[in-house]
Order: structure tokens, then sequence, then C-alpha cells
């Protein structure tokens, strides 16, 4: 059986990556799992700390029924923040989690993260940590400024832990209010990480482009998001063609498609009450946006 360890190495021997889309309700992972069927293509569906609070026990249910229908697909915590959270979707059958200790010290970055790393291996289960913060503000994660990843406590800290994938601070940032101006990722950073970490599988947290496209048509239709500036999608291209970026996280750009087209139903017809005209819309810019992202983004049409 293909898992998703499999899928990382052939993302870094092929030049594409795995997208990880955070999902709230059936509708958005109805529209992924659609996307990902046309396309042929692997996905990580992501769920956060409160996402899991919202949906309880639906989360899973929702997840086994997706990754039973569809080849390639498999289930990741996100931005887990202690031993427990992490334990609980390893037992509950989760393919992957990501145990953020970023902000504390190294030394303990390290312990709770081999922690994680020795329990979840047991089971079959991949471990994501992450070293360097990004800045912004999405779910629980509310933080000032970036703190760029040192490349050579990066080498430490993988060797350390035993983890399976790393996250890594370059530039990119959560939220739609990325930047206040013009930002550039630090590929510098990224190179030098490389050198030191060769083929090894590095992930993008904070990823959305925030298609103007979006935010025009939620304004349009009665929305106030102004000044929504999202990572420039050519850097992330290179990031995933030139390096070893194998898997880019979005949740916020899945955020805004459905947004926009809960709200041009609701502004267009004012005497519309039924959920499922107006979050089948919804769902419907969602999988355009997911179509767009596997076929001009991750590359990863295909590859199943």
């Amino acid at each position: 059986m293909k898992n998703l360890k499999f899928y990382f190495q052939k993302a870094l021997k092929e030049g594409f990556a795995i997208g990880a889309l955070n999902f709230n309700n059936m509708e958005t992972l109805q529209a992924i799992e659609s996307s990902c069927k046309i396309n042929n293509s692997p996905m990580i569906i992501a769920v956060s700390e409160s996402a899991l609070s919202y949906m309880g026990d639906y989360c899973i249910a929702l997840a086994n029924t997706t990754r039973k229908n569809s080849r390639g697909i498999f289930l990741h915590l996100d931005h887990g923040k202690d031993f427990d959270i992490c334990k609980k979707a390893i037992d509950m059958g989760f393919d992957s989690v990501m145990i953020d200790g970023s902000s504390l010290p190294f030394e303990e970055n390290i312990a709770i993260t081999k922690k994680v790393c020795e329990y979840a291996h047991k089971k079959g289960v991949l471990v994501e940590g992450e070293l360097g913060q990004l800045k912004g503000i999405e779910d629980e994660i509310n933080v000032k400024d970036n703190h760029y990843t040192d490349p050579n406590l990066a080498k430490e800290f993988v060797e350390k832990t035993n983890v399976d994938s790393l996250a890594i601070a370059i530039g990119t940032s959560h939220g739609a209010y990325k930047y206040t101006g013009a930002q550039t990722l630090r590929f510098d950073i990224l190179e030098e990480i490389e050198k030191l970490l060769p083929n090894f599988p590095l992930v993008l947290h904070g990823a959305s482009t925030v298609d103007e496209n979006l935010i025009k048509n939620i304004n349009a239709n009665g929305g106030k998001i102004k000044n929504a500036i999202g990572i420039n999608q050519e850097q992330i291209k290179l990031a995933i063609k030139k390096h070893n970026i194998v898997k880019i996280n979005s949740d916020t750009d899945l955020r805004l498609a459905m947004t926009s087209g809960i709200r041009q139903i609701l502004k267009t017809n004012l005497s519309e009450f039924d959920p499922r005209k107006y979050l089948g819309n919804g769902r419907s810019e969602i999988e355009k946006l997911v179509d767009k992202k596997i076929t001009d983004l991750f590359y990863s049409y295909n590859k199943i």
C-alpha cells in the first residue's frame, strides 16, 4: 500500500508537492475529494485542534469515508500543541500528526517532538515537526513576527528527534493579511537547510495565495475584507520544482472560496434559506480552487 511516506519520496524525486488542505465541514471535504479524483492527485486532509473540537467524532467519520472512497488521501493533525492531542489523533487513526513545539525553547521542542515520534512510529504514523515561527493569525495561531529557521539547528533537530518531515519558516505567513508590502521567500535559508538535510521532506505552512478575485467577489457581495495579501504563487512554484518542499499547507484560501460562494448566493437571492443551496455553492467554489492548485501550483495531478 502506498503510504504518505511513499508520496513524500515520490514528490522529492519528481518535483511536485502534496497539498495539505484544512477542512472544517463536510462540504469542504467533499470538494477536496472530488477534485482529487478528477485529477488523480494525492492529498492531505488536515484538521487543526479547533476544527477537531468543532467537528468532534464527525471529523474522523467524514475522513474515514473519504479515505475509503479515494486513493491517496491522508488525514493529518495540523499544529498539535502537546503530546496528548497528538496521541489522541494517532489513536483515532490519523495518518500523520504535527507536533508544533516551535514556541518552546529548542531543547524542549526536541524533547516533545522526540516523544511524539517514538509513540507515533510504533503505530506507523508519520510526524511533522516545526522549527522557527510564522507570523500571522489563523485558528489558535497568533504570532507577531517571523522567526526564521536556523539551518544548523534544523539539522540537529531532525537528527535528535527522528522526525519524518520539517516545517520551516522562510517568509510564509498565516492568515489572509500576510504582508503590508512586498515580501519574498528566503530561498537563501532554504538552500542552506537543504545542504545540511539533503533529500529530506520540507514543509511550508501559511502558503495560501489569497486570490484577489475571491476577495473582490466577497466584497462585491457584502463582505469587508481589505488589504489581504497572499504568498506569490511563482515563488511557491519555485520552492516546489527546484527545492525539497513536498507539502504545502493552505487553509485561508479554502475559507475565502467558501465565503465567496455563500455570499454570492445570499446576496443575489435574498429569499434563499436552504443551506444546501448556499453551502453547495461554497463547495463548488472550493472545488474550482483545489482543481487549480493541483494543476497550476502543486503539479500533483496523475501522481497516484
